[in-house]
């Protein structure tokens, strides 16, 4: 009988979703990114650095490894903006990190920038969906991009609407970009949130993005144009009102104050000492809100506290001494093309065929530019010509004679990706492979996907490393420098990072994943960057990480061997390290039913 009213909601929500769809004749006015970046202060400080540093090539390049720089350069671009800003991305959350972000992008709009903000659809719901009300806000335009019919403010009513809808839901805009005034910009791995900045309670992203400058910011600019003024872009309006986001703001506020004194989830003992020594460092004289912390429960107001104290502390990048490489590079961007505007038309699958054979990069000096002879101007690596970002990167490998360095988070090798392996192997190229592991994936259903392909790749010579759920020790591994949040103490680490060595000369870098899901169905960007410099850094974060965070998996008689990393005191296991049984039983039921395209 109690069954009754969920089962009778639940039929409600499918007759509304079924009933509602996406508006009509909706207006879509075109605009472009900034004709003259070279009239503002952040193209002059691009060519000041570029004159200084005596550079051959046009554009450069900071990697960002650690929440401090991934932050701040953000930051850093929203304050300098002086005529445009443009962000693209697939998840915006409506937490503490961004929110600081976000009041920086209003106050930019506020002094004249036209703003424009395109946002996947998919995570817009609850408290998530109060991002959306930028687009009410002057001089800042925001659209989603290929939107799900139904209601927001319940997530099992989106649910439900992605279930009615399951092509439209599958098909994603994956792209990350964050653009000033068509002169700086970066892209990379991370979406906005506190789990991208190191402060998020439960668990963190290990991730990279790329400051980029000068012209191959305009070639980004150029993607991000072609989404905006795609029809599968809704402006907000069309899809919400602003006195619906009021109503629903007001519903999280009540509940959030109703929950502000309950102990936060799965806080430790660690996390809850960081908690008193923030708030002692704040404040001399505890106030009586701490005493809950002072006896060991955290509570989920103390975690905002700490949480807002953390985010308090990013300062802005110092973007006219930002130290870059100078380098070609080439953009690799999906078309909007690939997510078709309905949902009856899903994307022709191409699993199976064999990528073209991409031309061959032009050879290097030690710095990876290439050879010129009094010639001003570098050539530019040239561009992969497959129809996806992760087709032109299965060209580029068919080209590596050494080595391929690979990080995927998510990693479910299809047809395509498993004979560009294949004939990596077959050519003598040493390919290591690092994704996470069962513990460390915050999808765990697409584990289940790489699971399934594990002993296949050991058997071609692959050699595959998985990341370890702790966090202990990646600050210096993966060049996290500064500061982290007081309430992640022992919270799990995932690895969100994407980006490819190809023989320590070619980078890529973006938001591509190597699995069936970046390359059929999400949009996904990249940067592809010849620089031996660059690849270094990149190559020394990875063989750190496979050497000291990470398992070595590995194949024997008896079957597969997971080595613990050198100096864990960590004894080697046959089993998925650091999982329960349960959850490994459940992997093994559900693993072969879930297609690859799927995960």
């Amino acid at each position: 009988m109690k069954l009754r009213p969920y089962l009778a909601t639940l039929g409600l929500l499918c007759m509304l979703s079924a009933c509602s769809g996406l508006p009509e004749n909706v207006e879509r006015p075109v605009s472009r990114a900034l004709e003259t970046p070279a009239s503002t202060t952040l193209s002059a400080s691009v060519q000041q650095q570029r004159e200084e540093a005596k550079a051959r090539s046009n554009s450069g390049f900071r990697l960002l490894s650690g929440p401090d720089d991934a932050y701040g350069s953000r930051l850093a671009l929203a304050e300098a903006a002086e005529k445009t800003l443009d962000l693209q991305y697939y998840a915006i959350h409506a937490d503490a990190s961004t929110a600081r972000l976000l009041r920086a992008v209003v106050k930019a709009a506020r002094r004249g920038v036209r703003v424009r903000v395109l946002l996947d659809d998919f995570h817009s719901t609850g408290r998530d969906a109060q991002v959306m009300r930028l687009a009410f806000e002057p001089n800042i335009e925001m659209r989603m991009f290929n939107p799900v019919a139904g209601p927001r403010a319940s997530k099992i009513g989106r649910m439900v609407s992605a279930v009615m809808d399951f092509s439209r839901a599958q098909q994603r805009m994956h792209n990350k970009l964050f653009i000033a005034d068509n002169a700086m910009g970066v892209t990379g791995g991370r979406n906005l949130g506190d789990a991208y900045f190191g402060n998020a309670e439960a668990g963190n992203f290990v991730d990279l993005d790329v400051l980029a400058a000068g012209p191959i910011v305009a070639d980004l600019s150029r993607s991000f144009d072609k989404y905006w003024n795609n029809k599968r872009a809704y402006p907000v309006q069309s899809l919400i009102s602003k006195e619906e986001l009021l109503q629903m703001r007001e519903k999280i506020r009540a509940e959030a104050v109703a929950q502000a004194n309950d102990p936060a989830d799965g806080a430790t003992q660690e996390q809850a000492q960081a908690v008193k020594q923030a708030k002692a460092a704040k404040a001399p004289q505890a106030p009586a809100s701490a005493a809950a912390s002072t006896s060991g429960t955290v509570t989920k107001q103390d975690v905002k506290e700490v949480q807002k104290q953390h985010v308090a502390q990013f300062e802005p990048m110092d973007l006219a001494h930002a130290h870059f490489v100078w380098a070609p590079a080439v953009v690799l961007a999906d078309e909007p093309a690939k997510i078709a505007a309905e949902s009856s038309l899903g994307p022709a699958p191409r699993e199976g065929a064999a990528p073209t054979k991409a031309p061959a990069p032009a050879a290097g000096n030690a710095d990876g530019e290439p050879k010129t002879e009094g010639v001003q101007k570098a050539p530019e690596p040239s561009e992969p010509q497959g129809e996806t970002v992760v087709e032109g990167l299965l060209q580029l490998m068919g080209q590596a004679r050494r080595e391929l360095l690979i990080v995927s988070p998510y990693f479910v090798p299809g047809k395509n990706i498993m004979q560009a392996f294949k004939d990596a192997r077959t050519r003598g190229v040493r390919v290591r492979v690092l994704t996470n592991s069962l513990a460390s994936n915050d999808a765990p259903i697409a584990h289940a996907g790489y699971r399934g392909h594990r002993k296949a790749l050991l058997d071609l010579g692959v050699e595959l490393y998985e990341m370890r759920s702790e966090q202990a020790g990646l600050r210096n591994a993966f060049g996290l420098s500064g500061s982290s949040s007081g309430v992640t103490g022992s919270s799990r680490a995932m690895l969100h990072s994407k980006f490819l060595v190809m023989d320590g000369q070619l980078l890529a870098i973006g938001s591509m994943n190597l699995d069936l899901r970046s390359e059929l169905q999400n949009t996904e960007i990249a940067l592809l960057i010849r620089s031996r410099k660059l690849a270094a850094v990149a190559s020394k974060q990875i063989e750190t990480g496979m050497r000291d965070l990470a398992w070595h998996v590995e194949k024997d008689a008896q079957g597969l061997i997971w080595h613990a990393p050198k100096g864990s005191d960590l004894e080697d296991t046959r089993s998925e390290p650091d999982t329960s049984f349960l959850l490994r039983l459940l992997m093994s039921v559900l693993g072969p039913l879930a297609p690859d395209h799927l995960l």
